[in-house]
């Protein structure tokens, strides 16, 4: 029989509804079942087109993980750059919802094309049939509108085809079959990753975990697809981006009023977002001081290098549930339950 031991081994080391806003779901939330070893899972592909090794390597994470995988209809579709069009894409979401076997929903791999998607989910069948949605990056885009108008938590975790290291395994598993309420991050995950974090403003807060890649954060600003982020922890990643370029994003959002209405901020990591050079020597203002120019003075708790983003050993983080954020010690601590 399957155990989280042996998973562990066999992962890593082998028309749209009216808008709700998130404040309603405050009190009574909806929660998706825990998953349990032999769950059978969804493979979706709601971005950029996958090749057929990424699907095999998908689903081999996936029976790695102890779970049975089954493929959306339209996965190996090719539109453009898309993995199918905007229609076919949306029907694979909504019908991976609808199945009564399916309990939970994994993205194969993210690119570009989420954002495209939302006004055309069901979304009154992803409210009546509440499961536990996996992904990142461009994923972002699903997650933050699962946030305002789903009234569930999901998880920013690696896509199906991406390698899953021990970290990211064991918070999905805590979370996702568990059902417990792990502490995510902190001094001893950092010495294990060998990235070390950064407290910009001390202190403790409370609110609903909201977030992910910036650049799909910031497209959605504007939208009713970003959900209230009144008193929220803001956790952000990014990849490839100049530092000009997060300045840019983050001054949108404050220009916004976005970050003076939060209660928190985690800034995850910025892969390759280094100062551009010349002969040799570095340009313009690094990554930490625009963090610290838009974070610090909000007064309010925040930190930087958590393990979250496009690296190994990312942590498996809830989005839309209420955490308790203490930046001193750089840590996120659910605060309820994600499943049921």
């Amino acid at each position: 029989m399957t155990d989280r031991r042996s998973v562990l081994a066999g992962i890593g080391l082998a028309a749209a509804a009216g808008f709700i806003p998130a404040t309603a779901f405050a009190r009574d939330r909806a929660r998706p079942a825990r998953l349990r070893l032999g769950d059978t899972v969804g493979l979706i592909a709601p971005a950029s087109a996958v090749s057929a090794e990424q699907v095999e390597f998908a689903q081999n994470n996936i029976r790695g993980m102890g779970l049975v995988p089954k493929i959306g209809r339209h996965v190996r579709a090719v539109h453009g750059y898309l993995a199918g069009t905007d229609a076919q894409r949306a029907g694979d979401i909504n019908e991976m919802f609808a199945d009564p076997q399916i309990r939970a929903v994994f993205s194969i791999s993210g690119g570009w094309g989420c954002a495209r998607l939302l006004s055309l989910i069901d979304w009154e069948i992803i409210r009546s049939n509440p499961k536990l949605l996996i992904g990142y990056s461009d994923i972002t885009a699903l997650h933050c509108a699962f946030a305002a108008r789903a009234g569930f938590a999901t998880i920013h975790a690696p896509n199906a085809a991406n390698t899953w290291q021990a970290s990211s395994w064991n918070n999905l598993w805590w979370m996702a079959f568990a059902g417990i309420k792990p502490l995510l991050g902190g001094t001893e995950e950092e010495e294990q990753s060998g990235r070390i974090g950064r407290t910009i403003q001390g202190g403790k807060a409370v609110g609903r975990l909201i977030g992910g890649n910036l650049t799909v954060v910031s497209t959605l600003m504007g939208t009713p697809w970003l959900p209230d982020m009144q008193g929220a922890i803001l956790f952000l990643e990014d990849v490839n981006e100049a530092p000009y370029r997060v300045d840019r994003m983050l001054q949108q959002l404050s220009l916004s009023g976005i970050l003076g209405s939060l209660g928190g901020v985690v800034f995850g990591q910025c892969s390759r977002c280094n100062k551009p050079t010349h002969e040799g020597v570095e340009l313009g203002f690094g990554l930490d001081e625009i963090v610290d120019h838009h974070f610090g003075p909000l007064g309010i708790p925040a930190f930087t290098g958590a393990n979250i983003g496009h690296v190994r050993n990312q942590l498996s983080v809830p989005v839309g549930a209420t955490v308790k954020l203490d930046a001193d010690a750089r840590t996120i601590r659910l605060a309820e339950a994600l499943v049921a």
